[in-house]
């Protein structure tokens, strides 16, 4: 049974309600202060994931060859456009009533979000370890801090981030029914290189948070499916060259 899963989507869904619900009774400068918390938070989990990371040259050209992908498939452009109709049903039920964020500011916010709760390294290994070993303990960690994270986001983008659990927990569960075909195909190092390339993309992410630089994080979504292979290309092909 995915508890793990379960409970990851559960927290991003009730974080969102309950921001949501309060975001009128925080003032602006407290919501902004916060944010910036939690973008430093993101950076900190990225470096944490990124220092044990085993061959720097694959997951160097796992980023690089990943994000040249995405953006030669306008991913980013394409998540965009997800939000924006994601965004679309549920203000009709609850309007953003943020009037002090552009349209513009609006949906570069939430594609952060939807990056940062559907695309880290730590949910998408998690979901994996989830499937093979029935070890929920990596979901129920991150489930603490995306509970947080989607009730401060909520407080600025409404009621729009709970639905974000829709999406996360499909991805998920695909992953983790995935988990038995994939993880017998992996071996240690590899997956130190697949979690530092999460954490690569969860540090862009804190920059993102904290509005510092407005890194592509959705275009470089496939380095995440790309790191693995290239890491056991690195250990098996290059090395013995070396």
């Amino acid at each position: 049974m995915p508890t793990g899963v379960i409970i990851n989507a559960a927290s991003v869904l009730f974080g969102g309600l309950l921001g949501g619900f309060l975001g009128d009774k925080f003032s602006e400068q407290f919501k902004k202060d916060i944010t910036l918390i939690f973008g430093v938070c993101s950076m900190g989990m990225g470096i944490y994931s990124i220092a044990p990371m085993k061959y720097m040259p694959a997951v160097i050209f796992a980023l690089v060859i990943g994000t040249g992908i995405g953006l030669w498939m306008h991913l980013g452009k394409w998540i965009d456009k997800g939000a924006m109709e994601m965004q679309k049903p549920i203000s009709k039920f609850f309007p953003n009533n943020n009037s002090d964020m552009s349209q513009e500011e609006f949906i570069n916010t939430l594609v952060t979000v939807i990056v940062l709760f559907c695309a880290s390294g730590t949910g998408i290994y998690g979901s994996l370890d989830n499937g093979m070993t029935g070890d929920t303990t990596i979901l129920i960690s991150k489930s603490v801090l995306d509970f947080f994270t989607a009730a401060i986001f909520a407080c600025n983008l409404g009621y729009v981030v709970s639905i974000i659990a829709i999406p996360q927990f499909i991805l998920f569960y695909i992953l983790f029914l995935l988990a038995r075909f994939i993880f017998p195909l992996t071996n240690p190092n590899m997956i130190l290189d697949f979690k530092a390339c999460g954490g690569f993309l969860m540090l862009a992410t804190g920059f993102r948070m904290v509005k510092l630089k407005m890194f592509p994080i959705a275009d470089m979504i496939p380095a995440m499916v790309i790191i693995m292979p290239l890491s056991w290309i690195w250990a098996n092909w290059f090395l013995p060259l070396l």
